[in-house]
């Protein structure tokens, strides 16, 4: 009898144990689904290296050969092209969002290679936030290093305000007002054999990558421009270089886009400085206006002190891991910037005018607010 009474509650021991193992497995997942869901992109990028590869590589790295005082008809050679007797005709094409310290860097750079700078701005974000016209505004600040006019072509895109009944997605949008650009580039009157440059503002093309492209023939008429990226200011030089800056000889087929046109790159062309911005406001502005402004995922994302903070060691403004494909270069790439010292090899508009750009140079991190 007694045995009886210990068979039977250890069976009903068992089940009592088998329950608080489900109970708390039940916990651990929940607690991980919530944590998974509010922290989403956190996981898909540390996770990355599993489930995304890189882009392919392109076919042909073309070397980019330059020195000072080297003639251009032997740039040229070196290049394996042939001298033109006449410059071709170079358009510089953007998107302009709200960035007019880098508009006037990149315009004072390559001012005397581009024959019409051609500007298409909105009267809202890639988010559908409403906006000023910051260049329709502040167009007389250009007019000391270029006074003719006619030389800017500007126009604006009526875009489309965010509906929170029925939100669109800010890449359709940026591909809208990127496609806008094809029927502007023809009324600023570019011409087949002319060049165009399809890069954003804060992408800026070496003045002597200008001079190459505007004094050769022989080089495939589309053409990306490799360029090394700088984070916040030219302190933060980036262990990789951009690839989505490109140069077209326009022809009856040529697109304006921001993506993969062709498998030819031209090694080291140019700089990439990625929110690069003078005060805390623009930066506030920008994670909230721009394609991925997704990743302001809480509020104190936009806390003015921790943009400072970030901006001056160097770290990710979002909180996310690097953007790498394999484990072993994510690891490598965890934490901040390392910060350079040298301003050696700049824009030469940002060193002649070091007191307006000092935020841009090494030792400049401190933001106002506005």
């Amino acid at each position: 009898m007694a045995n009886r009474n210990a068979r039977s509650i250890a069976r009903r021991r068992i089940p009592t144990r088998f329950r608080r193992i489900i109970i708390i497995c039940l916990l651990i997942f929940s607690a991980l689904s919530f944590l998974i869901v509010t922290n989403f992109q956190t996981f898909t990028y540390l996770l990355r290296p599993i489930w995304d590869k890189p882009p392919a590589p392109f076919r042909r790295v073309l070397p980019h050969f330059y020195a000072e005082n080297v003639s251009t008809a032997q740039l040229c050679r070196l290049h394996g092209w042939t001298a033109r007797d006449a410059p071709r005709r170079i358009y510089d094409a953007i998107i302009f969002s709200n960035e007019l310290d880098l508009l006037e860097l990149r315009w004072r750079e390559i001012n005397r290679h581009v024959h019409r700078f051609i500007l298409l701005e909105s009267n809202t974000t890639f988010t559908g936030i409403p906006k000023p016209l910051f260049f329709a505004r502040n167009r007389d600040r250009f007019h000391s290093f270029i006074p003719d006019r006619t030389r800017i072509h500007h126009e604006v895109y009526a875009g489309r305000v965010r509906d929170p009944a029925a939100p669109s997605d800010p890449f359709v949008q940026e591909s809208l007002q990127r496609g806008a650009m094809n029927a502007v580039l023809r009324r600023a009157g570019v011409s087949y054999g002319d060049l165009v440059l399809m890069t954003d503002t804060d992408e800026i093309p070496y003045p002597h990558t200008l001079s190459l492209l505007q004094w050769c023939d022989g080089f495939p008429p589309d053409l990306h421009l490799e360029m090394p990226h700088f984070m916040y200011s030219f302190e933060f030089p980036v262990d990789y270089k951009i690839w989505q800056p490109s140069a077209h000889v326009y022809g009856p087929h040529t697109l304006y886009r921001h993506q993969r046109q062709t498998d030819v790159i031209l090694s080291n062309a140019g700089w990439h400085c990625s929110f690069c911005f003078r005060t805390i406001n623009e930066y506030v502005f920008k994670m909230q206006a721009y394609s991925h402004a997704d990743r302001v995922r809480r509020k104190d994302f936009l806390n003015p002190d921790r943009i400072q903070r970030v901006i001056c060691n160097g770290d990710d403004l979002f909180d996310m891991w690097p953007e790498e494909y394999t484990f072993q270069n994510l690891i490598k790439k965890l934490g901040p910037i390392p910060k350079s010292t040298s301003a050696v090899h700049l824009p030469a508009a940002l060193l002649e005018n070091p007191h307006k750009f000092k935020y841009l140079l090494p030792g400049g991190c401190i933001r106002p607010l506005e």
